[in-house]
C-alpha cells in the first residue's frame, strides 16, 4: 500500500492497494479501519489497486460483504467492464468526494492485468459568497440592563390598565419599539461572510496590538522590536486559541442536556454559507409569495366535489367550554421551557422575554390571560413570516419547487399556543379522545413506536406464512388545505370544545396573514384562507384531530394502520394460497379518496408508494400477488419515517445510508476535535453521531450479524475519534472503558426500557396491548417474578424479530432484581450494568 497527497488546500489523497489472491478473512475490517482513519482527514480521497475481487459477481459472499462496505462508506467504483485476461474485474478505481470520469479499460501488455485510464479534476476552494446589506440593533449586556429599567419605569403601569389584549400587545410593541429606537437604533451594516464567532473584545484587541508591533518592526527594523512583535504574536495566538477553546466548552456545556438543541448550534458553525442561493430581491420574493399561495390554490381546485362523509362521531362524555388563565410561575417556567426562536416581526429579540422576565412578566400575564378570557387572539401573533430553504443540497436553485416554506411565527404567539395546547392535550387525555394509532408530536409516542408496531404485524402475518401488503400515502401540502369550518365543526362535535373556547380557536385560526422574506427584503402579506399554520404549536394537534375520522373509515374496512402527523401506512396481510386479491384494499383506498376530497385534502398519486413485505423467504416475495391498479406504485425499497425499508426487511439498504451519514458527520467534526476536551468532544459525538445509531435501533434486534457488525464498525470508528486509538489497537477494551454498550445491546436496551414503560402504563397503548402478564393457572413461585407470556412462532427470521415475541423473550431473561426495579432510572442504571458485564467481562 502507498499513500500520498496531491494539489493545493484542499488536498487529495490518493491510495495505491494491492491484495494477494488468496482470501484473507481480516481484510475488509483491516481495510474498513484503514478507510475509517483517513476518511475523516481528507474531504476527497482516490483509492486505486488491484484487490483481487471479483466485484463483477456480486453474489459470492465476499465480493458482497466488500461492496456493502464501499456502500456504506459512499466509496463510488468507477471500473465497470473487466480488466482480467479470463473476464473479471479485479482492478478498481473507486474515489469519495471527487468525480472520475473517461475511465478506459486497455488491452493486456505485459501481465495479465489490463491498464485503466481515468480522468478526474483535483478539488478546489469553493467560492465566496457576496455580501449583502442587513439592518440590525446591538444589543449588548449594557443595553439589556438599561432596557430593563426603561420598560420598568414606561410599562410598570401597563397590565394593570382596563385593555384587552389587541389593546394591550398594540402598546407594548410601541413602548418596546420606543425604547429600542433610543437605546439600540437600527444600523445599516453589509452582511460580509461569516467571521469567526470567538472573536471576542480581548481577542480582537491583542490583534491589534499584534499588528501594532508588527508594522513597528518592519518600519525601523530593530531587534528590539522584533522581540515585541514576536511576543505579541505568540500571545495573539494563545489568546486565539483560549477563545476557541472557550467558545465551543460554554456552547457544549450550555446545551449538554439538550442534544437537539446542540446538534442545531453546532451545525450552524459547521456549515458554509450557500453562494449558489437565489439572491434576495423583492422580484423574487414576489414569486414564492405567488408560488406558495398558487399551489394551495390549486390543490384546492383539483379537489373534485364529493358528498360530506358520513362518519359520526362517538357519544361525548365531557366537554370543553373555557381554557383556564395562569399564574405568573407557571407562566415563567413556559417562557424558559420555550426555544429562543422567534420571527422577525419580534418587537424583542426572544431571549430578551427570558432575561428580562421579572419585568415584563405581569404585562405578558396579562395579554395572555385577556386573551383565554375574552376568546380572541392578537392579529399581531397571527402573522408569519416564511423563509425559503432548499430541501436538499444539490438541488437547482432556480426552481421554486425545490424550497420549503419555514415558517416562522412571533415569540409570544408561540407561549399563548403552549399555554392552550397544554390544557387541550389534558383534556384529549383525560377523555381518551385520541387516536390509538395516531403516534405523531404525542408524549411517550415516536417513530420507533410507530414502526415498531407496523414491524411486529408483519413479522406476526409472516410468521403465519402469509405476505403482507404496505401501502405508503403521501398528502400534498396537508396541513395548508385543512378547511377551517371543517376543523372547528370536528373540533366541537368529534372533541366537545365548545363556547368560548371555541370561539378563541375560531379566532386563532381566521384572519391569519404571511409574507415571504430574504434577507432584508420582504413581500407583502396576504391573507391565508385555508390550513393550519405551519412551525406553530397548536398546528400538528389540530391535524391530529382533522383526522380523528379516518381511523374510523379504516377500521371500517378491517385494515391495519397506522399515522404519524400526515404520514398514513395502511397493511393488509395476504395468506398464500389461490386467492391474493388486494380488492379489500383498493375498496378501502376508494372510500379514502372520497372521504379526503369532502375534507379537502389531497391525496399525492405520484408519492404513493407500495411494497410487498416477506421477510425470511429465500425465493422471492409476492410474485403471485396481482395489485391491479396499484401495480406503478410498487417499488423494492421505500422510505417510511426516515427507515429504508425493503422486502426482506432485513435493513441492509437502511444501515448503509446509516454508515454513511455517521462518517460524513466524523469528518465534519475532525474539523473542531483539536478545540474540545474530552468529555465536550463525547457531548457532539453523541449529539451528531451515536443518535444516529441509535434512532430506531430498536428495529435492529434480530438483524444478520454481517448487517449490525457494519453499524459496529461505526461505533468503533467514534470510540477511537474520540480516545485517538490507534487502529490495529484492540477496540473492546476502549468500549468498556468508554461504557458504551455494543449496538447490538444498545437495540436490546432500548426493547427492554419500552418494555419496562409499558408496565408501568407510560408507554403508547397499542405497544401496551402486545404484552402479557404470565399469570399460572395454579399457585407457583413464578408468579412472583414478573414475566411474561411468550407467544409461539415458527420462523426465527419472522416471528422471533417480532416485537410481541422478542421483548416478553428478552425481558424474562432477565434477573429478578431488575424486571422489579422501583424506577425507570433505577432499572436503566441496573440494566446497563447487567449488559455490561455481559459484553465485556464474559
Amino acid at each position: 500500500m502507498c499513500l500520498f497527497e496531491l494539489g493545493p488546500p484542499p488536498l487529495l489523497l490518493v491510495a495505491l492497494i494491492y491484495r494477494p489472491p488468496k482470501f484473507d478473512v481480516d481484510f475488509l475490517k483491516d481495510f474498513s479501519d484503514l478507510l475509517s482513519v483517513n476518511m475523516l482527514k481528507y474531504d476527497h480521497v482516490l483509492i486505486l489497486g488491484d484487490f483481487n475481487i471479483h466485484v463483477c459477481c456480486p453474489d459470492k459472499p465476499f465480493a458482497k460483504d466488500f461492496l456493502h462496505l464501499l456502500g456504506s462508506l459512499n466509496l463510488s467504483q468507477w471500473v465497470l467492464g473487466p480488466t482480467h485476461v479470463q473476464g473479471h474485474t479485479l482492478d478498481l478505481v473507486m474515489s469519495i468526494g471527487l468525480s472520475v470520469a473517461g475511465v478506459e479499460i486497455l488491452s493486456p501488455v505485459f501481465s495479465d492485468h489490463s491498464p485503466i485510464l481515468c480522468d478526474f479534476n483535483l478539488p478546489c476552494m469553493p467560492a465566496v459568497a457576496s455580501s449583502h446589506v442587513r439592518f440590525r440593533r446591538v444589543l449588548n449586556a449594557a443595553k439589556v440592563i438599561e432596557l430593563g429599567e426603561l420598560l420598568c419605569a414606561e410599562g410598570s403601569e401597563l397590565h394593570t390598565m382596563s385593555l384587552n389584549a389587541e389593546e394591550l400587545t398594540l402598546q407594548f410593541d410601541s413602548i418596546c419599539k420606543n425604547i429600542l429606537d433610543k437605546i439600540a437604533p437600527l444600523r445599516i451594516r453589509k452582511k460580509r461572510p461569516r467571521p469567526e464567532p470567538w472573536l471576542s473584545d480581548d481577542v480582537r484587541a491583542c490583534r491589534q496590538s499584534c499588528r501594532r508591533a508588527e508594522r513597528k518592526w518592519k518600519k525601523d527594523r530593530l531587534q528590539v522590536s522584533r522581540e515585541i512583535f514576536r511576543e505579541s504574536l505568540f500571545s495573539y495566538q494563545q489568546t486565539l486559541k483560549e477563545a476557541r477553546v472557550k467558545f465551543f466548552a460554554d456552547i457544549v456545556e450550555k446545551n449538554s442536556h439538550d442534544p437537539r438543541t446542540l446538534f442545531s448550534v453546532v451545525n450552524s458553525l459547521l456549515e458554509f454559507s450557500d453562494s449558489s442561493a437565489l439572491p434576495p430581491t423583492v422580484e423574487t420574493c414576489n414569486d414564492f409569495l405567488h408560488f406558495f399561495v398558487d399551489k394551495v390554490t390549486s390543490i384546492r381546485a383539483a379537489i373534485t366535489n364529493s358528498p360530506s362523509d358520513s362518519l359520526l362521531p362517538e357519544p361525548l362524555q365531557a366537554t370543553l367550554e373555557t381554557f383556564e388563565t395562569v399564574t405568573l410561575s407557571d407562566l415563567e417556567k413556559l417562557v424558559a421551557q420555550l426555544k429562543p426562536s422567534g420571527s422577525p416581526c419580534d418587537v424583542l429579540p426572544p431571549r430578551i422575554y427570558k432575561e428580562l422576565f421579572p419585568v415584563i412578566g405581569p404585562l405578558l400575564l396579562a395579554i395572555i390571560n385577556g386573551s383565554l378570557t375574552s376568546g380572541m387572539v392578537p392579529s399581531s401573533f397571527k402573522k408569519a413570516v416564511i423563509h425559503p430553504m432548499l430541501k436538499k443540497p444539490g438541488l437547482d436553485v432556480t426552481t421554486l419547487a425545490n424550497y420549503r416554506p419555514i415558517s416562522k411565527l412571533p415569540f409570544l404567539s408561540k407561549l399563548l399556543e403552549k399555554v392552550v395546547y397544554s390544557q387541550l392535550v389534558a383534556f384529549l387525555d383525560t377523555n381518551d379522545l385520541w387516536e390509538t394509532f395516531q403516534s405523531g408530536f404525542r408524549k411517550g409516542h415516536s417513530t420507533e413506536s410507530a414502526l415498531l408496531m407496523v414491524f411486529n404485524d408483519t413479522f406476526l402475518a409472516c410468521d403465519m406464512d402469509n405476505d403482507v401488503v404496505l401501502l405508503l400515502l403521501d398528502l400534498s401540502a396537508a396541513f395548508d388545505t385543512v378547511d377551517h369550518e371543517v376543523l372547528l365543526d370536528r373540533l366541537q362535535h368529534w372533541v366537545g370544545i365548545t363556547g368560548q373556547a371555541l370561539q378563541w380557536l375560531r379566532s386563532y385560526l381566521q384572519d391569519r396573514t404571511f409574507s415571504v422574506q430574504m434577507g432584508e427584503v420582504t413581500s407583502p402579506s396576504v391573507k391565508l384562507r385555508w390550513g393550519v399554520p405551519q412551525g406553530s404549536v397548536l398546528g400538528p394537534l389540530l391535524f391530529a384531530v382533522y383526522l380523528l375520522p379516518l381511523g374510523v373509515l379504516l377500521r371500517q374496512h378491517n385494515m391495519k394502520f397506522h399515522f404519524f402527523a400526515d404520514d398514513c401506512q395502511i397493511y393488509l396481510p395476504l395468506q398464500r394460497g389461490e386467492d391474493r386479491s388486494v380488492s379489500p384494499l383498493l375498496d378501502c383506498l376508494k372510500d379514502i379518496k372520497c372521504w379526503m376530497a369532502s375534507n379537502f385534502l389531497h391525496l399525492n398519486e405520484s408519492k404513493t408508494e407500495v411494497i410487498i413485505l416477506s421477510p425470511g423467504r429465500r425465493n422471492g416475495s409476492g410474485a403471485d400477488i396481482d395489485l391491479g391498479p396499484l401495480t406503478p406504485y410498487e417499488k423494492k425499497m421505500v422510505s417510511n419515517l426516515g427507515i429504508k425499508i425493503d422486502s426482506a426487511l432485513n435493513l441492509d439498504t437502511h444501515v448503509n445510508t446509516v454508515v454513511r451519514s455517521c462518517f460524513f458527520n466524523l469528518k465534519r467534526l475532525s474539523r473542531i476535535r483539536p478545540l474540545l476536551s474530552r468529555a465536550h468532544l463525547e457531548s457532539v459525538l453523541h449529539a451528531f453521531v451515536l443518535s444516529r445509531l441509535d434512532y430506531c435501533n430498536a428495529l435492529y434486534a434480530g438483524l444478520a450479524q454481517c448487517t449490525v457488525a457494519r453499524l459496529q464498525f461505526v461505533q468503533n470508528s467514534v470510540a477511537r475519534f474520540l480516545t485517538g486509538t490507534r487502529c490495529r489497537e484492540h477496540i473492546t477494551p476502549v468500549l468498556a472503558a468508554l461504557h458504551w454498550l455494543p449496538v447490538k445491546y444498545r437495540a436490546q436496551f432500548k426493547i427492554l426500557t419500552l418494555v419496562y414503560k409499558a408496565l408501568q402504563g407510560s408507554a403508547p397503548p397499542y405497544i401496551t396491548a402486545l404484552l402479557n402478564r404470565y399469570t399460572p393457572s395454579r399457585s407457583l413461585r413464578s408468579a412472583e417474578q414478573e414475566l411474561l407470556v411468550v407467544p409461539r412462532s415458527k420462523f426465527r427470521s419472522r416471528g422471533s424479530r417480532a416485537f410481541s415475541i422478542l421483548a416478553p423473550t428478552l425481558w424474562n431473561e432477565l434477573p429478578l432484581s431488575i424486571r422489579q426495579a422501583p424506577s425507570l432510572q433505577v432499572f436503566k442504571s441496573r440494566l446497563k450494568t447487567h449488559f455490561y458485564l455481559i459484553a465485556f467481562q464474559r
